[in-house]
Order: C-alpha cells, then structure tokens, then sequence
C-alpha cells in the first residue's frame, strides 16, 4: 500500500518531537511546521542522490532557519544519507552526535553550509546560485544544471543581511533560485506583528523576485506554488502559510513550540492528534521504505550525469576546479623574482593588484568583486570581466554597498565549489562582515577578503575610517589567517599562502600609502609562510629586536638604523601573519625571538595583544584623527624618531 503524503511527513513530525525532547532542548515548531513543504520538495523536485552526497550537478538545499535543524537531520536519516543514523538523532545536541544544535555543514554530507545566524543561510545560497550560473556559462548545461532551494524562517527575512542578499539575487536575476518562506507568523517573543507589518512580499517583488504564495499544509497547492516558481525566470520567494508546531494539539501557532521540548505529554497528545502510533525513534517499515524510495531517485539522474562528464572534453578542468585542487605547479615564484629584479615602492592595495593580474591569468577559477569600492580596493584586473545578469561568464562582481552581502555570497561560492572567490572593502567595514568571515573560518572555506586602508595611514578620511582594533580582532577568530605584509614580496606570497590553503579563509590587509620594496634579494622559499621572519639582523651585539607588520616594518627598519648607530644591535622581524608563526616550531620561534633580549613590537592600531610577543609595545590605542598620514604618524609616535629613544631608554 502507498503510503501517504501525509504520513511521510509525519515521520519528520515525529523524529523531529522526539529528538528534541529526548535533549530537552531545540525548535521542534520549524520541523513540524514545515514537514508537508519539505516532503513534497524532497519527493518530486531536489535533485540529490544519497549514495553520492557530493554529486557536482546535485541541487543545493540550505536551511536557512538552522534553528529547525531536525527537518533536515531527519530528511537526511529517511531518504538514506549514511548518517545521521537513528542513533546520532537519539543523541542531539550531544557530545560527539553530528546532529549539532544548528546544522554544521563539516558534520554531515547533505549539510552544504553551517546555519544558525538568522538570514546567513539565504546570503550565502544566493553565492551557491551564482556560482552554478558562473560554472554552466563555462561547461555548459551538460555538467552545471541545477538549482539552489532555501527554507527561511521570518527572522531571516527580518535579519538585515536579507536585504542586502536578496538585492544582489534579483540584480543578477538568479532564476535557479528559490525560497520557501515559513510564513507561520511567529517568533520566540511571540507574534510576528509584535515587531513587525512589513510588507515581505512587495519588498521582494522590488528587488525584482517573483513572488507566490500557497497553503504549506496542502501539498497539491505547495507544487502549484513551485511549479510557477520554476516557470519564471526570476529568482522566486514562496511564502508557505504554515502553522508552527503542526501536529502539537495545545501549543501549535504558538512560540511556545520555537525554542523549546514540547513536553511529554503534548508530544503524546500530537502522536494522537497525528494517528502516529510509532515508539519515539522508531520509523514503521512501510513508512521507511517510502522514503528510501524517495531517495533512491536521484541514482539514475546522477548517472546519466556522470556519463555526460565521462564524454566531456572538459572533464579533467571540471573535476579540478570542483575537487578545489590549483593547476600543477602553481607558483609565483617567477613573479616574485620579477620584484626583486625590479624593485617597486607602491602601496601594498597596488601591489595586490599587480599580484593579481598574474594570478587571474593563472587560475581561471578566481571569480573576485568589490563592495563598491573597486578603484580603492584594487581587486580587478584585465582578466576579470563583469558577472552579470546579461553575462554569467564573467569573473567581477559588483556587490554594491553590501558588505555582508558580499561575505556570505562569497562562503555560497566556495561551498558549492568550482570557483575561488575574493573580494574587497575598507578593513573599518569588516565590522559589518564580521558575521560571514567567521562562519567561513567554521566552514573552513577558502574566502580571501582583500581589505584595504588598513590603518590611520589612510590619512584625511578621519576616525571613522580608521581601522585601530580591526586587526587584532580578526587575529582572535580560529582558522582565520590574517596577513598583513609589509611590501610588493609580502603581498605576492601571502596571496600565493591564502591560494594554497583550502581548509579556511584569509585576510589580506592592505595599505592605501606606498611603502618602500624592503625584500630585494631572492630567498628561496616563501618567507611569509613562517609567520615571522628575520628581515635584517643586528650589526652591533643584538639588544632589541624589533617585531612589525605590514606598513610599519619600514618604520622598524628606520628605528634599528637610528639605534645602530648608537651602538644597539637591533633585529627587524617582519610578522605578516601570527598564525602562520604559532605553527613553527619552538626552536624557530626562539631564534626570531631569543630571550634575553627587549623584544618592541610597531604596528598602527591596538597594542592590546601584543604582550604576547614585546615587553615595550608602539602603537594606537584610541581612535585615529583627521590629516594627512605622515603627520597622524608623528602625531601618535610612529616615526624612528620617536620609537628609537624610548627604546634606548629602556634599555638604558
């Protein structure tokens, strides 16, 4: 007998209930609310095959309500994902399950991105969207054909970042995109209309969306909604009209079913109220097999598919750029040994620049962009034409004044794969980014954030545009390398170090003056790559050494030349990147930084945290000022002048 739709979705109902009270923790309402619009999404329009999770042509689901993680830990256990098995639902939330609180895109195959940060999930599906659209312009619709679904709660639409995503989607017009709204009308306080009488769908109607609304517990009215949704070439928001905690007799439409158990006996009122007559864990076979019906569909799709690559003459660059790996021998080991035959001062945003003109050219799969900023920033180059809604091939985008936006677009791209995504804003603005650099770094995501301007060196813009704490900050995220070179060397190898690391997100952060070519000998090896380097040894018997980044390594040049010539050894380490020297060994640490002697670190912005390294710490900690940026070095005792003395004095 064929089991009812009804009762396929009763099983998530179920599974979800019983999990969350078994941890007496989480959002039973989402899944329960939802279990009709995901059943149908799942049996007759995702393209997935759960034998092989990492399929290239699979559809892209995102759960960007991550609070409802059961619908999707349960989707995964019934249609016959590998796990999570029974056991790992029996333990959510707990140590060691991978049915984490919110959904971890590193535990589970079938999880494409880490949700939880309301809104996060639909920016970073539109950068799943756009890649797909990137990738078939190049390949073609035999090896890129599919789509990119998103179930959103009504915080993700609250959230500010959803304006910023669904600008850039309905720019781009990014049609394969959809997302089912849970339109239950509540949040945890309580009514949505508490805090909000916005008008969603005519907001996304503006930025150019398609828009459809259906009854989420009719299942023929919710294949109505998709079916006009995939007709249309626009981007589309389906607003599912829902009742939270569907099946919970006494708390349903309430928020007392979105954050917490339901308690033992409403979950046995809903198992009557829903004719599930199953123990808690336990899936009837005949409701089983009905999903694993469903799951086995896609095989034969995903065949086909293969067949397709076998016979593709771009089969080898295709599978490379999915499986992340550069071209044989990538370097810029012949760049480099340009630089050192001929010296260039420029700021280290140009040097960037020029770094890229070479890597665009190598490596067809860097797609880069700017938040508005692109003359600033530095981040486009011949080899990168625009990405437009006229022309998915090109390798630019223009994200427009959306900084997070653009964060978590890029995350999209680099989870679904193909493509090595940059881009660029003040490094003041990562404030607003912040959010999607760190679930990059959780990810582990290959981001680069070109972010430029990186101190007062940035001169008359003033306070408000002078990053102080910025650094130091994006130090303390794990998993995240911050490089901060000092020259035209620097930045080329710390592009090459953020290139070659495909298990996180990097930072360059870039000044906007000129500094001078501080490496003009050939090294041999990519110095940077050990964090911190010894870049001049002292003449005289070493007394201080001199740790800097980035623009103020010149500075730490100056002031050992000012006191060698008092007769104090002085050593200048260049640390363009802290993580990077943590992981050398102790011996290495200890020769760059031997005891015994007055370690001084120089660097434009907070001194907080540089105790772990100096005993006598140069730098600015309060905000910066208004004026040009060789007087805002003198003002805050930034120069040779200034530094040398007191060093002298220290050690008087």
């Amino acid at each position: 007998m064929t089991v009812s739709e009804k009762t396929l979705a009763n099983a998530i109902r179920a599974l979800s209930m019983d999990a969350v009270q078994a941890a007496n923790s989480g959002h039973p309402g989402m899944p329960m609310g939802m279990a009709d619009v995901a059943t149908v999404l799942f049996s007759d329009y995702l393209k997935f095959d759960p034998s092989q999770p990492k399929w290239a042509d699979r559809d892209r689901f995102v759960l960007s309500a991550g609070h409802g993680s059961m619908l999707i830990y349960s989707l995964l256990h019934l249609t016959g994902y590998a796990r999570p098995t029974i056991e790992d639902i029996r333990n959510f939330r707990q140590l060691g399950s991978p049915c984490a609180g919110h959904p971890e895109n590193f535990e589970l195959a079938g999880v494409e991105a880490t949700t939880g940060p309301l809104g996060s999930g639909l920016a970073t599906a539109v950068g799943m969207a756009i890649a797909e659209r990137h990738l078939n312009a190049e390949f073609g619709d035999d090896l890129v054909d599919h789509r990119t679904w998103v179930i959103a709660g009504d915080g993700c639409l609250m959230e500010g970042i959803n304006h910023e995503a669904i600008g850039l989607a309905g720019h781009l017009n990014l049609g394969r995109l959809i997302v089912l709204w849970d339109d239950n009308k509540i949040t945890i306080d309580g009514a949505v209309d508490l805090s909000s009488n916005e008008d969603i769908r005519a907001r996304y109607a503006a930025t150019g969306w398609h828009v459809v609304s259906c009854d989420g517990h009719d299942t023929a009215d919710v294949r109505r909604a998709i079916d006009e949704a995939l007709a249309d070439p626009r981007p589309s928001l389906i607003a599912c009209s829902t009742k939270i905690g569907y099946g919970a007799p006494n708390k349903a439409g309430t928020s007392g079913v979105h954050g917490s158990a339901l308690g033992e006996a409403e979950v046995a009122a809903a198992r009557e109220f829903l004719g599930w007559a199953a123990e808690p864990f336990v899936i009837p076979e005949d409701v089983a097999a009905g999903w694993r019906e469903i799951g086995a569909r896609g095989a034969p799709i995903r065949a086909k598919w293969e067949g397709r690559l076998a016979s593709n003459g771009q089969k080898a660059e295709f599978e490379r750029r999915m499986a992340g790996e550069l071209p044989a021998g990538f370097s810029l080991d012949a760049y480099i040994d340009s630089l050192i035959a001929a010296p260039q001062k420029v700021a280290t945003r140009k040097a960037s620049e020029l770094a890229l003109g070479v890597i665009n050219d190598l490596l067809p799969e860097t797609v880069g962009g700017s938040a508005d900023l692109t003359g600033s920033n530095n981040t486009k180059t011949k080899s990168t034409g625009p990405l437009t809604r006229d022309d998915y091939a090109g390798r630019y985008i223009y994200y427009g004044i959306r900084e997070f936006g653009m964060a978590c677009a890029m995350n999209g791209m680099a989870l679904h794969g193909g493509v090595i995504p940059y881009g660029g804003t003040f490094l003041v603005f990562s404030d607003y980014m912040r959010g999607g650099i760190r679930l990059a770094a959780l990810q582990q995501q290959r981001v680069i954030h070109v972010l430029t301007h990186d101190s007062i060196g940035l001169g008359e813009d003033g306070p408000t545009h002078q990053p102080i704490e910025h650094v130091m900050s994006l130090r303390m995220i794990p998993n995240l390398d911050v490089y901060r070179p000092a020259d035209v060397v620097e930045t080329a190898e710390c592009w090459e170090l953020a290139l070659k690391d495909a298990t996180g997100p990097s930072v360059l952060a870039l000044t906007r003056q000129n500094l001078p070519q501080l490496r003009t000998e050939k090294a041999g090896e990519n110095l940077s790559a050990k964090g911190a380097y010894r870049l001049r040894a002292a003449k005289a018997d070493r007394k201080v050494v001199l740790i800097a980044t980035g623009s103020e390594v010149e500075i730490a040049v100056a002031t050992a030349e000012a006191l060698e010539a008092q007769g104090i050894g002085a050593d200048v380490v260049s640390m363009p990147s802290w993580a990077h020297f943590e992981a050398q060994t102790q011996s290495y640490k200890d020769d760059i930084l031997p005891q015994g002697v007055l370690h001084a670190s120089i660097e434009a912005g907070t001194t907080f945290g540089w105790e772990r390294y100096a005993a006598l710490r140069f730098g600015i900690d309060s905000f910066g000022a208004s004026a040009p940026a060789e007087v805002l070095y003198d003002h805050f005792g930034l120069t040779a002048a200034k530094i040398a003395p007191q060093i002298a004095a220290a050690l008087a």
